[in-house]
């Protein structure tokens, strides 16, 4: 294999990937602990009212998901990346894409789904959704949210 960078595969720093706050798998009964978990790190890493709240509740939602649509279980990983807050949930469901988020707010252009997906995609500063990795156990849909702590 031909590696396409002569200068040799590019090196990643630790500001890149980030500082490890809280890695957990979920399921709908440990939901309740890990919205307290992640509100925890949240205040920890100086996220101030109301954006720690608006962080949680689209974490929250987001975790649901994966439960409700995804088998019953995820993983989260919560993490420091540069000035922000970074939430990665990943699932083993089938997957989707951001196309089946709502442009307006569900309910009022007909849509009766995807209210959680809306609201997270409105909090956040970064947001996106990706097919999970195989080889990972979780080959469903990993949703990327992340906040400014500043």
């Amino acid at each position: 294999m031909v590696n396409p960078d002569p200068a040799g595969p590019a090196e990643v720093s630790a500001e890149e990937l980030g500082r490890r706050l809280l890695q957990r798998r979920f399921t709908a009964r440990l939901l309740p602990q890990l919205r307290l978990l992640v509100e925890e790190c949240a205040a920890r890493e100086g996220l101030c009212e109301p954006r720690r709240g608006e962080f949680v509740l689209a974490v929250d939602e987001i975790a649901g998901n994966a439960v409700e649509h995804a088998g019953g279980s995820g993983r989260l990983l919560l993490r420091r990346v540069g000035d922000e807050l970074e939430c990665r949930i990943s699932d083993a469901g089938p997957g989707f894409s951001e196309a089946v988020i709502p442009e307006l707010l569900p309910g009022l252009d007909g849509a009766t789904k995807g209210r959680g997906l809306w609201l997270a995609r409105l909090v956040a500063d970064r947001f996106a959704v990706a097919a999970g990795a195989p080889g990972t156990g979780m080959t469903g849909a990993v949703v990327t949210l992340a906040v400014r702590l500043r």
